[in-house]
């Protein structure tokens, strides 16, 4: 059990499109807009681990074009998304983000998000520590990957609303809004390339 709370620290705390949006959305729009998002994050992680704990994951994605299409949308929507953490705040360009991402957000971008897929993957079907107890195990499992992932998400939303307070000049955190997005990018740039 402890390898598998280990393993959770690993998978949540490396940057991935979870909490770099997180910390995005709590750079541009504050501590209330990050965390109703960041529960949408929530809600949609532990609808991804009940797609992948049932086999449904499995089996959505062992067809081609299906997995193909939830790809092309998963990068659409991280474009979006990356979008409007860019330019929240931003005075320029004609895609000035007025509107914070919703916890509905939080839920769309852990249904497209290749990592949230490949974390849930690799803990629910690895680690085993109660062979026998499989309902056990899950629910032991679930709870503690729920318990990890939620300060793991509040400390990179706190980061982000740290950096919002920095009172910074307009455009550092125009570049810091800009980075963050940048990154978001390429964290799924690396989920493609590994398909």
């Amino acid at each position: 059990m402890f390898e598998f709370a280990l393993a959770c620290i690993f998978l949540i705390i490396t940057p991935g499109p979870g909490v770099l949006s997180v910390a995005g959305v709590g750079s541009g729009f504050g501590f209330k807009a990050g965390s109703t998002y960041l529960w949408g994050l929530c809600a949609g992680n532990l609808m991804v681990a009940m797609a992948v704990i049932s086999g449904l994951a499995a089996t959505v994605f062992a067809i081609p074009y299906i997995r193909e299409t939830l790809l092309v949308l998963s990068v659409a929507y991280m474009v979006y998304l990356a979008a409007k953490v860019a330019f929240a705040g931003s005075k320029i360009g004609f895609i000035e983000a007025t509107e914070a991402p919703r916890f509905r957000d939080g839920i769309a971008l852990q249904a497209i998000n290749p990592k949230a897929y490949v974390a849930n993957t690799v803990l629910f079907t690895g680690f085993s520590f109660l062979p026998d107890q499989l309902a056990g195990e899950v629910t032991i499992k679930l709870l503690l990957w729920t318990m990890i992932w939620i300060p793991i998400h509040f400390a990179w939303l706190l980061v982000g609303i740290s950096i919002r307070r920095m009172n910074l000049a307009e455009t550092t955190q125009r570049a810091i809004n800009i980075f963050m997005a940048l990154s978001m990018l390429v964290v799924v740039g690396l989920a493609i390339a590994n398909q």
